[in-house]
């Protein structure tokens, strides 16, 4: 990958936000999308036929149903993946602690690396294979039964955020069942669960970090009432990102913010 590629995902990442923003779309589509804007250079990168030209534009990805929204976009997925593998750990803990808004507690010291696991197997392993026998560990168990289906339910997206379907010459698995019981058969499937069952967490994850954003500070005990009116808010209207943004204008935390 070069540095072209990596600004034209900065391009996509940047007009797709923009334009649900600026749209009045739902805010739910950040995941769900089933388009986004893309040029002949990155959608080639993509494996999307059908797009020429070197300016980014809106592209119908009906008939792509892994892409769309951040979690098909090569911005994500290349910045949540190792030098030389995908991880679905970090994969599954951004999910967690942006999307869901509940963030993993740090990992334990002296945890094995999954290169490690590998290695003491004569054949090669799949990444969930991998996950599974790291996971065996009790210590890391816990933690891992939340992150895991996420960051698996990904794995069709390598390192560089390319569609695959196999690794190491074996069929990737991507189906999960998520901790809170909701089950997926793959990223699309993932994408819907997070965007409808868990939509009321994605509400609440995004107006503190949005609040968190505009006050320039992270949310304190007191501004609960706040973040409770902006879910209130979202659920009772049209659930659109440029609602969330004029709410948190006229609220309390950002009307008293203290000037620099």
């Amino acid at each position: 990958m070069c540095i072209r590629d990596r600004t034209d995902m900065r391009k996509e990442s940047e007009a797709f936000f923009d334009f649900v923003l600026k749209s009045d779309r739902p805010a739910e589509e950040l995941i769900s999308a089933r388009y986004s804007f893309l040029n002949e250079r990155l959608a080639k990168f993509y494996g999307i036929p059908g797009v020429s030209g070197s300016e980014h534009r809106l592209v119908d990805l009906h008939e792509h149903p892994q892409r769309g929204g951040i979690l098909g976009q090569g911005t994500f997925l290349v910045v949540t993946s190792n030098p030389t593998r995908t991880s679905p750990v970090k994969r599954g803990l951004f999910v967690l602690d942006n999307i869901l808004g509940t963030p993993a507690p740090p990992a334990p010291p002296d945890v094995p690396e999954l290169e490690e696991v590998a290695h003491d197997h004569k054949k090669p392993l799949t990444m969930r294979q991998m996950m599974e026998v790291h996971r065996e560990k009790p210590i890391c168990a816990s933690c891992h039964q939340r992150m895991d289906p996420i960051g698996l339910g990904l794995e069709n997206f390598n390192a560089i955020g390319q569609f695959r379907s196999k690794e190491a010459g074996l069929p990737i698995d991507s189906a999960g069942t998520l901790i809170t019981g909701e089950k997926f058969n793959d990223i699309a499937g993932l994408k819907k669960v997070l965007a409808n069952e868990r939509r009321d967490d994605f509400y609440r994850c995004l107006s503190e970090k949005i609040l968190t954003y505009a006050i320039g500070r992270g949310p304190e005990y007191f501004d609960a009432v706040t973040i409770d009116l902006l879910v209130d808010r979202l659920k009772s209207g049209k659930g659109t990102l440029k609602e969330l943004v004029m709410a948190i204008t006229e609220s309390t935390p950002f009307q008293k913010r203290r000037g620099g």
